[in-house]
């Protein structure tokens, strides 16, 4: 692990109030390169987390977190970076779970690493609305993309830099987490669910996706499948 370059992409928008505790706690582990998309937000990043060893590439104007993330991997393509991390801003993920993502990559078990709360040793404090959200979502992961896993949109994911290379992000919004999967699909990637700590605040809560942006989804991929 040492010698391998970690990059972690951190998309952005509006996190002013963890925003810093969420980078610096990356940024101590002295051991990862940091890449923070900063997608438009109000207060930019750069005023906030600017004296931090942290790369800020800043939207003019809110795109989404899809079009953050691809931001992110074209940056990262041009990097020696051996394996890229999908972290979001908002204070729900756990640094403590990175290295048992990077673990089957790293041992040649996989391309793809998806966190999990769900599997068992993962962990969650999500509310029952919330659950049957992400249950829903499950079944439409597997009506559009063919991959029936265990939990849907974490934003908690590990890649090779290979699988970044085969992945190009077209839907802006939260969607793409459903794209990845249809990438996973068309080339054949190998992927494996781990499971990880998911843990919900009251800010966070109030950040969290409504039932009806998750309608938005759903029409978001049936356009998708419409004009792929």
């Amino acid at each position: 692990m040492t010698n391998a370059f970690v990059t972690i992409i951190i998309p952005c928008f509006n996190e002013g109030p963890v925003l810093r505790q969420v980078v610096a706690e990356l940024v101590n582990e002295k051991k990862y390169t940091i890449i923070l998309v900063d997608d438009g937000s109000v207060v930019p990043a750069q005023s906030l987390i600017g004296d931090l060893p942290v790369t800020i590439i800043r939207h003019i104007a809110n795109l989404g977190q899809g079009a953050a993330l691809q931001t992110g991997f074209e940056y990262v393509k041009k990097l020696p970076a051996d394996y890229v991390i999908t972290f979001d801003a908002d204070g729900q993920h756990a640094p403590s779970d990175i290295q048992q993502l990077l673990a089957p990559l790293q041992d040649g078990r996989a391309d793809i690493a998806l966190g999990s709360r769900f599997l068992i040793k993962g962990q969650q404090n999500a509310p029952l609305t919330k659950k049957w959200v992400l249950h829903a979502g499950r079944l439409v992961n597997y009506f559009f993309s063919g991959l029936y896993l265990s939990d849907s949109h974490n934003g908690l994911r590990a890649f090779t830099k290979a699988a970044i290379e085969k992945i190009a992000l077209k839907e802006n919004r939260m969607a793409h987490a459903t794209e990845i999967l249809y990438a996973i699909r068309k080339h054949k990637l190998r992927h494996i669910e781990v499971p990880v700590t998911i843990n919900y605040t009251f800010y966070s809560k109030s950040k969290g996706q409504s039932v009806f942006n998750s309608i938005r989804i759903f029409f978001d991929l049936v356009l998708h499948k419409i004009f792929e």
